[in-house]
């Protein structure tokens, strides 16, 4: 039965993953949209927080900076096709499979067998609580497992935004991870980690336990009988709920993961730049492929894995 869970769980999150990969890299490619590029010194600072030795001069230049114009999701996606082909939108597809075979079957599983572990012996149901708990602890492992995979994910995702000459290039996702382990060390394998892991507590338990819950809440009420309607309800339901919970990790998150060395002294040094330079509102870069991409995301994880546990009932 644990065993079982695993499988499930894995092969649904790879044909999701891998079908809206695209809604992943756009969601991506805008919430690095207006980072300052790397190989710039100019910093944005409020007036308050301007250093007491600096000059007018150096004050001048640190405020006056060329505003980055506003692109949607739809612009985006298109000057992509245009400037880097329809391939492009594929970018780092072969991390994601990797990232959704070890992140995502690990969480999927282990949520199921903690669920089963914690439910009441009688009745069998779940407090939400629990399943929060649940999806937490199964979150936070799974993130751990695939962050690797995660880094290079983004950093293949990223790379068509950079000039040439600052692009990576990785042929693929082992290239990637090899070139980062030469490069960089090890330990940048796990660069974001923290932020990933909260990231994913948080996704796992907002997407898992609200889907629990939402379909419970359908099926009590007698409205939809348990089909393939309850299913999309309220595995969309759950998708829009982790959007909105996990956006500002996220955007942090993929920002330290595609930094180049010394841009950001951590999550809370990045999380405190991006928000003087463009605002509280840049925690929310990218909400509208989020949920785009999030509810479509968790119908088909939530769908597939319905229908792949009726395959394998009998099993």
């Amino acid at each position: 039965m644990s065993a079982k869970s695993f499988v499930e769980g894995g092969i649904a999150s790879v044909i999701a993953g891998c079908s809206t990969h695209p809604l992943d890299l756009i969601k991506v490619r805008l919430q690095l949209h207006g980072e300052a590029p790397s190989s710039t010194t100019v910093t944005l600072l409020r007036p308050a927080l301007a250093f007491p030795n600096s000059s007018p001069a150096a004050f001048l230049a640190e405020t006056t900076t060329a505003s980055v114009p506003k692109i949607g999701p739809i612009s985006l996606g298109i000057n992509i096709v245009k400037s880097e082909g329809a391939a492009a939108l594929f970018s780092g597809v072969s991390a994601t499979l990797l990232r959704q075979t070890l992140y995502s079957t690990t969480r999927m599983g282990l949520y199921e067998v903690l669920k089963t572990k914690w439910s009441d012996p009688e009745s069998g149901k779940l407090s939400l609580s629990r399943k929060i708990d649940a999806g937490l602890v199964a979150g936070g492992i799974g993130a751990a497992v695939g962050n690797p995979a995660d880094v290079a994910m983004v950093r293949m995702q990223a790379d068509g935004r950079l000039p040439l000459a600052q692009r990576r290039n990785y042929a693929g996702v082992g290239d990637a991870i090899k070139s980062m382990v030469k490069g960089e060390g090890v330990t940048s394998l796990w660069r974001g980690s923290a932020l990933t892991i909260n990231r994913a507590m948080i996704v796992t338990a907002a997407q898992l336990a609200s889907y629990d819950q939402f379909k419970e809440g359908i099926l009590e009420s007698g409205v939809i009988e348990d089909g393939l309607g309850t299913h999309v309800v309220a595995s969309f339901a759950a998708g829009f709920v982790a959007s909105v919970a996990s956006n500002p990790v996220d955007v942090i998150k993929t920002r330290v993961m595609n930094m180049k060395v010394g841009a950001y002294e951590g999550a809370l040094d990045c999380a405190v730049k991006t928000v003087r330079a463009e605002g509280a509102m840049a925690l929310y870069k990218g909400f509208v492929p989020t949920v785009c991409r999030q509810g479509p995301f968790t119908v088909v994880l939530f769908v597939t894995l319905e229908q792949i546990k009726k395959l394998l009932r009998d099993f």
